[in-house]
């Protein structure tokens, strides 16, 4: 379980799925990267509490906001907006992490909603999507520039169009089995430096997903968003089977 911070406090309740998309203890986690004020708006109205990762910080509040908590090494944070947050800024100095590991490793909320972590530039994108795999969470998305990404729970069912792009990345070895998709993956041995799965599509209504273990990222288009949400919180007990 993630470890707390001093005021990020929310319990994961599985007892209570499926829970609605909504939750007024979900975060919505910003990085330093391009965030529009649509995106803010519409993450925020999913997951209302405002979390910076260091540098997001200065985003978020050239967008009228103030993140309840900023959390990383701060060397990207503006001098002035660290003075005005105080308290809210926890410094984490340690630099064998990324600024997006530190958050993920102290907030403990139903699901985060993560902005600004493709874009601006590609090792911070690779980074983030190491992140995922690292902290073996499906209930983090992270909404990029034409998709959402999120790492595939053990299990995962899913409602698509005919035709629509359903992308499989592996971040190390992993295999599955599937229904529903145009090119099935099972027996399929996924590795980043062989076979991949981008591009595919749904070829029924619904789409399952099944993996072997937590290495494979799921990307489908941005107005997914809600629909892959209420999928990973609709599987019970997801984080204690990874």
């Amino acid at each position: 379980m993630w470890p707390k911070i001093a005021t990020i406090r929310f319990e994961i309740q599985d007892n209570a799925l499926p829970q609605p998309v909504h939750d007024p203890s979900a975060v919505t986690l910003v990085g330093g990267g391009i965030v529009s004020r649509r995106d803010l708006d519409l993450s925020l109205s999913l997951a209302p509490r405002l979390v910076a990762a260091d540098g997001g910080a200065n985003r978020v509040a050239a967008l009228g906001h103030l993140p309840e908590q900023v959390i990383g090494d701060l060397d990207s944070i503006a001098p002035d907006l660290r003075t005005r947050l105080g308290d809210r800024v926890l410094h984490v100095p340690e630099q064998d992490s990324t600024d997006l590991d530190k958050c993920l490793s102290r907030i403990r909320a139903p699901f985060v909603l993560g902005l600004g972590f493709d874009g601006a530039r590609l090792d911070h994108t690779l980074a983030a999507m190491t992140s995922l795999t690292r902290h073996g969470s499906a209930r983090v998305l992270l909404l990029a520039a034409e998709d959402i990404v999120f790492l595939a729970p053990p299990r995962l069912h899913l409602g698509l169009d005919v035709g629509e792009r359903v992308s499989l990345f592996p971040m190390g070895q992993v295999a599955g089995r599937s229904t529903g998709l145009h090119w099935p993956i099972e027996g399929i041995p996924f590795l980043p430096e062989a076979l991949v799965g981008t591009s595919n599509r749904a070829s029924a209504p619904e789409v399952t997903l099944h993996s072997d273990r937590p290495a494979m990222l799921v990307l489908l288009e941005r107005a997914r968003l809600t629909d892959a949400l209420r999928a990973v919180l609709a599987v019970p007990d997801w984080h204690k089977s990874l």
